[in-house]
Parts: structure tokens; C-alpha cells; sequence
């Protein structure tokens, strides 16, 4: 079993968030290969913006130069394997430029951050995915982020084999992930599970079976329902400014 992050910033609250209407608010897509995180990130940026709100939709490995050319190094199909523990530091790294260059600034600017994969990544691949010790990946996620936690967090959930079907019809985008092994990605999907298990407040599970279309509803139907007074205060504060 995988638990979940250090228990610091419980009940969807962002650690030093406070009340103040004018921070941002963090929501993170995650799920396995295949699941469709980063077509719903888009829509629900494009959403949000539609309703008026300021929004940064980005992505780990990612988001920054140092972190897009971590992602190459991450996700290359180069011949020589990468030793799990180097995974878990690389992925690590660019979160931390990640967290201090964009979504911190961000969310102190009051945006909206959507992040297409975050810190649960590294529980359920280098967790769950590679056994490598949950408590180190704690403590090196607390050096990266300094216990960042998203408001809420979507996981896109389906079959490991439907989602590795939709990757490979896609091949110009397969990556070393791809190729790893069904027994991998079912660590992974069960990390992932028994990260909403530890704390359900923050997760939202959807069937990522469904189209794309009844996706993007109920995502934003979960989001308007715990943020709407957000969304309000955000409206009066943008009619004052």
C-alpha cells in the first residue's frame, strides 16, 4: 500500500492558503498511461478562463526550461535504463522548479494553477511502480515542494490495457513508460488507489472509460461545486479591480 503525502495540509487546503480570496487555486490531474489527464487539464483550463478566471495549465515533467528538459531525459527511449532512484530524483528536481518558478508565483498572483501530474505521480510510478521507500519519497517531496499540496486533485481512472491500446495508437508520442511492463502499470493504477484511500477529501475519481465530453462535465460540475465560492469571490474582486 502507498499512503498519501504527510498529513500537513489535510481537507483540500493549501498550506499557508489561509482565507485570503486572492491566492489561486491548485487542482492537479493524475492517472495512469492512457487516461486522458492532459486533454481534461486543457478543457477545464479553457473552462475556467471562459468563466473569467486567470489560469496557468502545465505539466510535470515540465513547466519550466530546467523541468522540459528533465522531461526529455525522463520519458526518452533511449537504450540505457534509468535506476529507479534516479527517476525519483529527476522527477523530483523538476517539480521543485516547477513549484518555485510557476505555480507558487502563480497561485501568490491569484491564478489558477491545473497541473497535468504532481506530487502523487512520484508515490504511485516510483511508489507503487518501482517499490522504491514511500518515507524517503516523502521527505524528498517535503525538500521539493515544501508540502504544497493541490486543493483538489482528479484521478482519471481505467483498465491499465485500455489505456495502454489508446497510447499505442498514438505512436509518435510513446515513451519509455510505454514500453514498460501490464504487472508496472497495475502497481501503479493500485498506488494510485491507495493514495485516494488516505486522503479522500482532495480526490475526485472518474471513469476515464466515459467520452470525453461526459469527462469534462463532470469535472467541472466537481469543481463548481467546491469552489464555487471561490469563483464568486474571484468574480468581485475582478468587478472592483
Amino acid at each position: 500500500m502507498v499512503p498519501g503525502p504527510p498529513a500537513a495540509n489535510r481537507n483540500g487546503e493549501l498550506k499557508s492558503t489561509g482565507m485570503s480570496r486572492r491566492r489561486g487555486r491548485f487542482i492537479t490531474f493524475e492517472g495512469g498511461e492512457g487516461s486522458g489527464k492532459s486533454t481534461q487539464a486543457h478543457l477545464l483550463g479553457d473552462r475556467l478562463r471562459a468563466a473569467g478566471r486567470d489560469v496557468v495549465v502545465t505539466r510535470e515533467p515540465g513547466g519550466t526550461p530546467v523541468g522540459e528538459q528533465i522531461r526529455e531525459i525522463f520519458l526518452g527511449s533511449g537504450d540505457d535504463p534509468i535506476a529507479s532512484t534516479t527517476e525519483a530524483l529527476l522527477m523530483s528536481a523538476a517539480r521543485a522548479e516547477h513549484v518555485a518558478k510557476v505555480i507558487e508565483p502563480a497561485l501568490a498572483a491569484g491564478s489558477w494553477i491545473i497541473s497535468d501530474r504532481y506530487i502523487d505521480s512520484t508515490y504511485a510510478y516510483q511508489g507503487g511502480g518501482r517499490g522504491l521507500p514511500v518515507r524517503q519519497l516523502q521527505k524528498i517531496q517535503e525538500l521539493a515542494t515544501g508540502l504544497l499540496l493541490p486543493d483538489l486533485t482528479f484521478l482519471l481512472d481505467l483498465p491499465v490495457t485500455s489505456g495502454l491500446e489508446r497510447r499505442k495508437r498514438i505512436a509518435s508520442t510513446n515513451n519509455r513508460l510505454d514500453a514498460e511492463t501490464v504487472a508496472f502499470h497495475e502497481r501503479v493504477r493500485s498506488g494510485y488507489h491507495s493514495l485516494v484511500a488516505v486522503d479522500p477529501v482532495r480526490w475526485i475519481v472518474v471513469d476515464g472509460t466515459q467520452p470525453i465530453e461526459a469527462i469534462a462535465s463532470t469535472i467541472w460540475r466537481e469543481v463548481s461545486s467546491r469552489f464555487g465560492a471561490w469563483l464568486e469571490a474571484d468574480a468581485a474582486i475582478n468587478q472592483v479591480t
